[in-house]
């Protein structure tokens, strides 16, 4: 695909529930410094918090440009949902992204490829961006074309029916995160991530609206530069709770060709 054409490039960390809310917000606060800066021209920065302290990091981050997103939603806007977080609330609350159907969710609370795409269609409803998680559980080690077909087969359907529910001009987010690669030592081989996400690129290939693909899956230095013809960006994890480590993640992507 022609450079020109390609989405802008994103970059974003999910603080899933390791940090207190005192240090959630100091994350937050450190994260303004990596606002503004020369290779912010090139790309977005997102964080994506715990629930508790979206209000505050959303008054944090309020002069800068950084993208504050809520950890899940709820497809219904309202109702006896005990428990649940509205998408209406989310965006009050100053959320711009929502993530959905990360593994974990979907190995440890049942998220399904329905599910998911109902939530999907309910943040985009309340205008909010579906930063949507798919992969592969296993890797198939016959051969690396096997394996990218494999991969290929089992995301179909988790991309296809997340499509199916958001409007067609709508903004979507797609994080390929392998399970097998979530928290490993080394992200999964490039050219398995490149042909993987390529065959996701066309399956959203005739919207209207703005795709953007990411890799997650122990990324890190150095992983951006090897999958860059695939991906608009990277979803970091554990690795970006260091904000050193963020910078220079940040740096890469934003400097790179």
């Amino acid at each position: 695909m022609p450079p020109l054409t390609r989405p802008r490039r994103i970059v974003g960390v999910s603080l899933k529930m390791y940090f207190d809310l005192p240090s959630t917000l100091s994350y937050v606060r450190g994260m303004l410094q990596l606002d503004g800066l020369a290779w912010n021209a090139r790309l977005d920065l997102f964080v994506i918090p715990d629930f508790v302290a979206l209000v505050s990091a959303a008054e944090i981050l309020q002069p800068s440009s950084i993208l504050l997103g809520a950890q899940d939603t709820h497809w219904e806007d309202k109702g006896a949902f005990t428990g649940e977080v509205s998408p209406v609330v989310l965006q009050q609350a100053g959320a711009k992204l929502v993530e959905l159907g990360h593994a974990e969710r979907r190995a440890l609370f049942g998220e399904t490829d329905e599910s998911v795409a109902k939530k999907a269609g309910a943040a985009a409803r309340n205008g909010l961006v579906p930063l949507v998680c798919i992969g592969e559980r296993t890797h198939n080690t016959t051969s690396p074309s096997a394996a990218v077909g494999a991969a290929i087969s089992e995301c179909t359907p988790q991309v296809t029916s997340v499509l199916a529910a958001v409007p067609d001009d709508s903004e979507v987010i797609l994080a390929y995160e392998p399970v097998w690669a979530i928290g490993a030592k080394e992200p999964a081989d490039a050219d398995h991530v490149v042909n993987v996400t390529k065959e996701l690129r066309r399956l959203a290939g005739g919207r209207k609206g703005v795709t953007r693909i990411l890799y997650g899956g122990s990324a890190g230095p150095g992983t951006f530069a090897k999958i860059a013809e695939g991906v608009d960006g990277l979803f970091l994890g554990r690795f970006a709770h260091d904000m050193q480590n963020l910078k220079k993640v940040i740096e890469e992507v934003g400097g790179a060709k």
